[in-house]
Order: C-alpha cells, then sequence, then structure tokens
C-alpha cells in the first residue's frame, strides 16, 4: 500500500485515526502495541516535518538524543507514519532493565548495544543475556543488506544540555561509508523547555528531519579513520542545525583535523 505523500508538517493524528490508521507492514501481533503508544506519543510529540526523507528504504536516521522517552514515542510515530514499517534502532542494553521497555524493544526488533556498563552496577551480572555473536554494526550492516533501515543517536547518551551537542560516536558514519547508504539526520527539538533548563523526560517535542546526506565514494571497503571522523562531522553538523544546538568537533586543532 502505496503511503500518502507527506505534508511539509505532519501533526500526530487524533485517537480516533491512529486507532484505524492502516498498518499493512507491521510485525505480526504488533499493531496493537505500536497503536497504544502512538497514541502515547501523540500528547508529546507536536509535530513532524520532513517525513518525506524516511519514506524509502534503505537509510541510515541519525537523531540527538536528549531524553529517554523520545527512544520510544518517536520511533513509534515514525513507525505509524510508514504504514508500520519498522526502523531497526541501535539502543543501549541498559534500557532494557527499564520494566516494561524489553518486550516493546523485542517488538521493534530493536539492535541491542552491549558496550556500556549498567547502572547500578549489579546488573551486570544480565549482560550476557544480551550479547549476541554479531556486534551491533554488523547486524545493523546486515539490516542494510536486506534493503532495510536503521536508525542510531550518535551522541551515545542522553545529553539533556538544552544547547550543545556531545561529540558522539562515529557508528553511522563508518556504516553509511562503507555501504554507500545516505545518512538521514534529524534534530529533536523542545519548544515548551525554558530557556537554559535541562531537558526533562516529559519535555514536549518537535522533530525536524533533514534531506539524506550521501557518503563520498572511497576506495576500500574498511573506511579509514580521516575518512569517518569528516564523515561524522558533517552529519552532526546537520543534526546540530535541526536540532537547534552547537556541536564542536572533537578533532579541531588536533593535527590539522
Amino acid at each position: 500500500m502505496p503511503l500518502p505523500a507527506a505534508p511539509s508538517v505532519w501533526l500526530p493524528p487524533s485517537d480516533e485515526a491512529i486507532l484505524r490508521w492502516p498498518l499493512p507492514g507491521a510485525p505480526a501481533g504488533c499493531h496493537w502495541l505500536l497503536r497504544g503508544l502512538s497514541l502515547i506519543a501523540r500528547r508529546k510529540v507536536l509535530a513532524i516535518r520532513g517525513l518525506e526523507n524516511i519514506r524509502r528504504d534503505p537509510f541510515i536516521l541519525a537523531l540527538n538524543h536528549s531524553t529517554r522517552t523520545e527512544s520510544v514515542l518517536v520511533p513509534a510515530l515514525l513507525f505509524l507514519y510508514r504504514g508500520g514499517r519498522i526502523i531497526h534502532f541501535l539502543a543501549d542494553w541498559n534500557f532494557r532493565l527499564i520494566p516494561g521497555v524489553g518486550p516493546i524493544y523485542d517488538r521493534a526488533e530493536t539492535i541491542t548495544v552491549t558496550r556500556k556498563p549498567a547502572r547500578p552496577r549489579l546488573f551486570n551480572l544480565l549482560k550476557p543475556l544480551y550479547r549476541q555473536r554479531l556486534t551491533a554494526l554488523e547486524r545493523a550492516r546486515a539490516q542494510l543488506s536486506a534493503e532495510r533501515s536503521v536508525a542510531f543517536f550518535p551522541e551515545g547518551a542522553v545529553n539533556r544540555d538544552p544547547q550543545r551537542l556531545l561529540a558522539g560516536r562515529r557508528g553511522a558514519a563508518r556504516l553509511s561509508l562503507e555501504t554507500g547508504v545516505p545518512v538521514v539526520p534529524a534534530g529533536i527539538r523542545f519548544p515548551r523547555a525554558g530557556a537554559g533548563e535541562l531537558i526533562g523526560d516529559l519535555a514536549a517535542m518537535e522533530v525536524e528531519i533533514g534531506t539524506p546526506l550521501f557518503p563520498p565514494a572511497i576506495a576500500s571497503a574498511w573506511a579509514p579513520l580521516a575518512d569517518v571522523r569528516a564523515w561524522h562531522a558533517v552529519i552532526m553538523n546537520e543534526i546540530s542545525r535541526l536540532a537547534g544546538k552547537r556541536w564542536t568537533s572533537p578533532w579541531e586543532n588536533r593535527n590539522g583535523q
């Protein structure tokens, strides 16, 4: 079923519309979970712009990360708009320790990242349950090879600073360079947050999805570090613009990079 043309600004639909929304692409058994999360999300996500940029797979979506709730609510509305078609988000395994989140991540086919230790550290005893033979990047690469899309929060941690982005991790940049898949940058803004206040988990948000960034061609399947850094900077600068936050390269003034 073809998706409707995306308006320049998409306002989350009414409760009734969500309950009737066609979801031909949703995995079996996920329809009502997706509808339920979308009913919650529509009260916190005020508007989404640029949805036309995530209509056609595969792509690598890259967003800033300011709250814990956005990692559940924003994907729900993006999946709803896409008729239930999933974007495979990479997410820290610590989120799975929150009651109720693990089953949601399972249904959304989330790619679990097990790099960080647990907080509190006692929960590290559970970490082996979430490890897989392939790394998170390898699993993301497999999804792209199957013409499915993936999504990263490149900052790599919740960053409640209303003015600055974290330096970020380079996984999205490397994956884009080595597969040729474009990065779709996105910024999550919090228009109702007070000036200078840390961003809270219950803050209302807007999502700005930018146009795809197509990677430059490289000579090898293993991208050189300098190329990855340069492409990461392009991606983070665009997320910075869309999110209304500043980003500073961690490599400035280091050997001219």
